[in-house]
């Protein structure tokens, strides 16, 4: 049987993207092995994760996501992106879209197209109950995020000190992700250790957005509702609405979305 598929990436962060609006190849992809293989670097395409494009009746379509470990994800913001951008240069849904995933209902609309990539702007989940500690935030944005602010972003092993984070007793049953953030004069700086890929992404969708709002509750840019974020693949940035102190609507990330090759497995 031939799989066809297509590569995107939102800054840095890679997936593997099927129309599966026919059903086709649900018997296989929800095949924990076959995920690992194709997502592979070495053995397979090489993705963070694999996305379904499924056909819905209510809304444009359905985004199913798993991550590289063959595990379906919660929500994945870069995801939801490329999902866009992938059903927009497939005539699947126009410059508005409207989409389920595993986290409830997003909007998103292509902002701007040229050769090497397109504009996404994607409505995120509203954000409340966020925790705070010392130096650190709980943020669940679509997908649990561990923030940590820290000065010397540049030098922070992301892979060892993201880990021990991520499977310490706390949170070693359910996961979290582990977002560094440096803040800087203009933005944000963020690395990203992602549960589900367990090591450091290019760049993370929620995590970027749950970095956004911790800075948003300590007002670190003059209560400012957009901030520009700086990762290691790329810029982005994330708008909001401060309801109160813990609670966050109308909360938009936007940034690059890109095509990069489309292909053909046998499996």
């Amino acid at each position: 049987m031939i799989l066809p598929f297509s590569k995107y990436h939102g800054a840095g962060n890679d997936f593997i993207i099927v129309d599966n609006r026919e059903s086709k190849y649900d018997f296989l992809l929800r095949k924990k092995a076959f995920v690992q293989h194709i997502c592979h670097r070495r053995f397979g395409i090489g993705a963070d994760g694999l996305m379904l494009l499924n056909s819905h009746k209510k809304y444009d379509f359905e985004m199913v996501y798993f991550n590289s470990d063959g595990k379906e994800g919660s929500m994945c913001g870069n995801g939801g992106r490329c999902i866009t951008a992938f059903a927009y240069q497939s005539g699947i849904s126009g410059e508005d879209t409207k989409f389920l995933a595993s986290d409830g209902v997003h909007e998103a609309e292509i902002k701007d197209v040229d050769e090497t990539e397109i504009i996404v702007s994607l409505k995120m989940a509203d954000i409340g109950d966020i925790k705070a500690g010392k130096n650190f935030f709980q943020v669940n944005s679509g997908s649990p995020h561990y923030i940590k602010f820290v000065d010397n972003i540049e030098e922070i092993d992301v892979y060892t000190e993201g880990r021990k984070i991520r499977y310490s007793p706390k949170f070693e049953k359910e996961g979290t992700n582990v977002d560094f953030v440096k803040v800087c004069e203009e933005h944000l700086f963020v690395r990203t250790y992602e549960r589900g890929v367990e090591d450091e992404t290019l760049s993370c969708g929620t995590g970027v957005t749950a970095a956004a709002v911790a800075a948003g509750v300590k007002n670190l840019f003059n209560k400012s509702n957009q901030i520009k974020i700086h990762t290691l693949g790329g810029e982005m940035k994330v708008s909001f609405n401060r309801i109160d102190k813990n609670n966050f609507d109308n909360i938009y990330l936007e940034g690059p979305a890109c095509y990069v090759f489309d292909g053909c497995i046998e499996i």
